[in-house]
């Protein structure tokens, strides 16, 4: 049988061994931390439980597709349910938009709340639409880096509808000339930070973003995000992967320009094949001897980084969501903060997110599980210390402003995640939460392969590399892995 060491147990790389694993492959994966799901973790602080990462769950159908590939139920090892609202939306004017599931409901919310029309967002969406069916089967499932992807009539097709996919302007500059509001222009360029990018120069390829959460839906699973990652491991388990948990791997291990094992405590383990999990930057720094990172690697610009507060609040909200977002009163600077002169923005748009809303048993009764989140740079040296006690400052008044009670009162507990947290806990190169940015025309195409030109039998998954960050671009990135393999 056919050995393969997957190295970190994040979403991608639980997938890549159920994938492998499937195919009939001995799997191991060895896992620095002590549990599995990477970034897609969780945490309890006293009564209140938290998931730490990723909080917004597109794409099920991806997950899914996993089981269905084992030969098994879904429904007996993983649950979720639609949201019927995917998030509530708060302005400085009062002004509070609820972007429901339904898309006509949600186009004639925008037109009762803004000066735009229903028409310019169904418009916009089925724009966003457009984009999706141009890509996906070219740019989300396979790789951009194999000559054979492009052999292909659907890959040909999609080719000769390229100008469709509106990659020569911004995504602010498409969402301006369909909306004049600045309310509902605020509201789509918020998508760039899905992965990590800034609206005012990331190509307008990027507004196929709405389409996955308009189209598809947003959900939450029954258990919590971090269910998605424990139901994936039970299904790993079964399925015979070996998971080898506080297991720092030293080194992969190459013999003759192809991959031979890793090393793992001075101790060697050879494989047939290996698949870094690890985000790219630190698998050629740390655990590839003799060989450097692509300078193209090097030179690109990291995705913005995050800094969240777990709270425990000591009340409930009735007019919040699961997912809630409080925004600036100016967005463009805001992001020339973070991007330009790599600081927090005194007045950051804030992401609240409550799974207490849903899972009622994450907070005690009469309380909630507040995720606070806004989007920082990544972290080049900055001093962390002070800028988390300003923002923390801001983000306080902000809120308490909006939901018109003292919110620094109602903070139980409190846990806090920055950049250098980030960095260190989940070993993303300078906590950036997407590796590169998608902050070019180009960047598709300059993100680092799922696969090794220097040394054979190696492989890349997760958000550092093709096709992107995210939960169903990490869980693709292993599904194009797989179709590599011979």
């Amino acid at each position: 049988m056919s050995k393969a060491i997957v190295i970190g147990a994040g979403i991608a790389g639980i997938a890549s061994a159920i994938r492998l694993a499937i195919k009939g492959y001995q799997v191991d994966v060895f896992e620095a931390g002590p549990i599995a799901g990477g970034k897609l973790s969780e945490i309890n602080l006293g009564e209140f439980r938290f998931d730490t990462g990723p909080s917004l769950f597109t794409m099920p159908q991806y997950v899914d597709e996993l089981f269905t590939l084992a030969g098994k139920d879904p429904g007996e090892y993983f649950q979720y349910e639609k949201l019927e609202t995917v998030c509530n939306y708060f302005y400085e004017d009062g002004t509070r938009i609820s972007a429901f599931a339904d898309r006509t409901k949600f186009s004639e919310e925008i037109a009762e709340k803004t000066m735009d029309s229903a028409e310019s967002v169904i418009r916009f969406l089925e724009k966003s639409k457009d984009i999706y069916e141009i890509t996906n089967s070219v740019f989300l499932q396979r790789s951009l880096h194999k000559f054979s992807s492009y052999l292909n009539w659907r890959t040909f097709r999609s080719l000769l509808r390229f100008s469709e996919i509106d990659a020569f302007r911004s995504m602010n500059k498409a969402i301006e000339a369909n909306f004049k509001d600045y309310k509902t222009i605020r509201f789509f360029n918020r998508y760039a930070t899905y992965n990590g990018s800034n609206p005012y120069k990331a190509p307008a390829t990027l507004n196929v973003i709405p389409h996955f959460e308009q189209h598809f839906g947003a959900y939450f699973p029954i258990g919590g995000m971090y269910a998605i990652a424990s139901s994936l491991v039970k299904l790993a388990i079964d399925l015979g992967v070996k998971f080898n948990f506080n297991c720092y791997v030293d080194e992969i291990e190459v013999k003759n320009d192809k991959v031979s094992g890793v090393k793992v405590k001075g101790m060697s383990h050879p494989a047939d094949l290996v698949i870094s999990n690890m985000d790219v930057w630190y698998t050629y720094q740390k655990l590839l001897k003799g060989f450097t990172i692509p300078e193209r690697i090097r030179q690109q610009e990291r995705s913005s980084s995050a800094l969240i507060f777990y709270w425990g609040i000591s009340r409930t909200f009735p007019e919040l969501e699961m997912h809630n977002i409080f925004f600036t009163e100016n967005y463009r600077e805001e992001f020339k903060q973070i991007w330009e002169d790599k600081t927090i923005y005194t007045d950051p748009t804030i992401y609240v997110n409550i799974s207490s809303k849903n899972k009622l048993d994450d907070a005690p009764e009469g309380s909630e599980n507040w995720f606070t989140m806004i989007n920082v740079p990544s972290d080049t040296g900055q001093n962390w210390d002070e800028l988390i006690i300003e923002a923390r400052k801001n983000i306080i008044e902000k809120l308490s402003r909006n939901l018109g009670v003292d919110v620094s009162k109602l903070i139980t507990c409190e846990e806090i995640l920055d950049p250098r947290g980030i960095d260190s806990k989940t070993f993303s190169y300078q906590g950036s939460l997407y590796g590169s940015s998608s902050n070019s025309q180009f960047s598709a195409f300059l993100r680092h392969a799922n696969f090794s030109s220097k040394i054979d039998n190696l492989y890349f998954v997760g958000g550092s590399v093709h096709p992107g960050g995210g939960i169903p671009l990490a869980l693709l990135s292993a599904k194009i892995v797989e179709g590599l393999i011979k």
